[in-house]
């Protein structure tokens, strides 16, 4: 009898992926039984989802209650929080709390949780604004002493961000702008809908889960390799600027200008996975993930 594993987000980014890639996989689609969780099952993606045999099962995670339709009786558990969705660290930790705690009243066996380093302690509280990486590493700590076996799954620095991040001047040029070296800035690359399954399909592949941390990107680029690999795609000529930290926040929106400011200073020192090796998590992996390169010839229509 197959085992009965959960995704919140089934809808979204990740979760929808871990779905698809769960799916496709011959071995997990006979293992394990998936149940998509979302808000809304009369939604048309919620339905696309119990048209592919996905059992879905309204529930949220404001509450150990409300979470509880989703976790009961699952074996797995793929815990994912939007920061974004209220922008408060606080109600981000309380979701993935009530979902832990729901979790362990129904015998959860293995969590896998989508989560981010802490930037305060990784930066000797040098930058202490990037509320929703530590939110998650909250949540993480607190996965962690409730005694479920975990997986701690890292996605690295969404390829897509780069859809709205490089722009088309009007002489028909491209600009990529963030207030760091063009050089020493190290971006760990990742396509959120395409691999986010490859990794999480690790995880799931472990027999005795011992809170392990996955590292979810393809590899550290600089800026300056972004912006060249990105113009001998498209044929075009591309240019990395670099900014002063003001003059890069008066772009930005002002309830949100100094997070990003500091997240993008991440990418410098110490690093956004404060310098961890990317070695180990592609030895996890049935299939290499994908490349800046194929990103952007996959996508190249949406900057022409």
């Amino acid at each position: 009898m197959s085992q009965i594993f959960t995704v919140f987000g089934a809808t979204g980014k990740q979760g929808g992926s871990v779905v698809r890639a769960v799916l496709a996989d011959p071995v997990l689609s006979k293992k394990f039984k998936v149940r998509g969780i979302t808000r809304d099952a009369s939604k048309p993606a919620a339905k696309a989802l119990a048209d592919q045999g996905v059992e879905v099962v309204e529930a949220d995670m404001s509450s150990v209650d409300a979470a509880a339709p989703a976790v009961n009786g699952a074996h797995t558990v793929f815990l994912v929080t939007n920061f974004w969705e209220t922008a408060s660290a606080d109600t981000e930790f309380a979701q993935g709390k009530a979902v832990t705690d729901a979790a362990k009243a129904a015998g959860v066996k293995h969590i896998i949780a989508s989560t981010l380093i802490n930037v305060t302690e990784a930066s000797k509280g040098r930058l202490t604004g990037v509320t929703h990486f530590d939110s998650k590493a909250k949540i993480e700590q607190y996965i962690r002493q409730s005694g479920i076996p975990a997986t701690f799954f890292m996605p690295g620095f969404y390829m897509e961000n780069f859809l709205g991040m490089i722009k088309k001047n009007e002489d028909g040029a491209y600009a990529l702008t963030l207030p760091v070296s063009g050089d020493k800035a190290k971006i760990p690359i990742f396509d959120t809908a395409s691999d986010t399954g490859l990794f999480v399909k690790a995880a799931l592949k472990e027999e005795s889960p011992s809170g392990k941390r996955i590292l979810a990107a393809t590899d550290y680029v600089t800026p300056n390799t972004v912006v060249a690999e990105f113009s001998e795609v498209l044929g075009k000529p591309a240019n990395f600027n670099s900014p002063s930290a003001e003059v890069f926040k008066s772009f930005l929106p002002a309830s949100q200008a100094q997070e990003l400011l500091e997240n993008m200073l991440l990418l410098e020192d110490p690093g956004y996975y404060a310098g961890a090796d990317l070695t180990e998590s592609h030895g996890l992996l049935d299939a290499k993930p994908t490349t800046w390169k194929a990103f952007v010839e996959a996508h190249k229509q949406k900057w022409l």
